[in-house]
């Protein structure tokens, strides 16, 4: 099972979801190609509702503790509530170009 797979098959075991997406953005960064450390995860849950964005993240860590620990390096987390994702007409913030490791030797300052 591929790590994107283990992410999406944890998060929709542990929480109630309308909605889960998953990105593998490794290809973005300087990572081997075919690499699975660099996500985008997407997530719409009740149990979200009254939580602050820190306990919202906190929560999505403890269910990804062994993926953390292991394989993945960076995970950006976009956890809203069924109103707060239709305030943002369904759309989650697009993530930037790496420009760290060798991407970062070859830009301009």
């Amino acid at each position: 099972m591929s790590i994107k797979q283990q992410i999406e098959t944890k998060l929709s075991g542990a929480l109630p979801l309308t909605l889960l997406e998953v990105v593998n953005e490794s290809h973005m960064h300087s990572v081997p190609p075919g690499s699975e450390t660099h996500f985008k995860v997407v997530l719409v849950s009740p149990e979200f509702a009254g939580k602050r964005p820190v306990a919202r993240h906190q929560l999505v860590y403890r269910v990804l503790a062994d993926e953390l620990a292991g394989p993945v390096h960076a995970l950006a987390l976009h956890t809203y509530t069924a109103d707060e994702w239709q305030q943002r007409n369904g759309a989650a913030p697009v993530s930037p170009e790496c420009m760290g490791g060798s991407k970062h030797e070859g830009a301009s300052t």
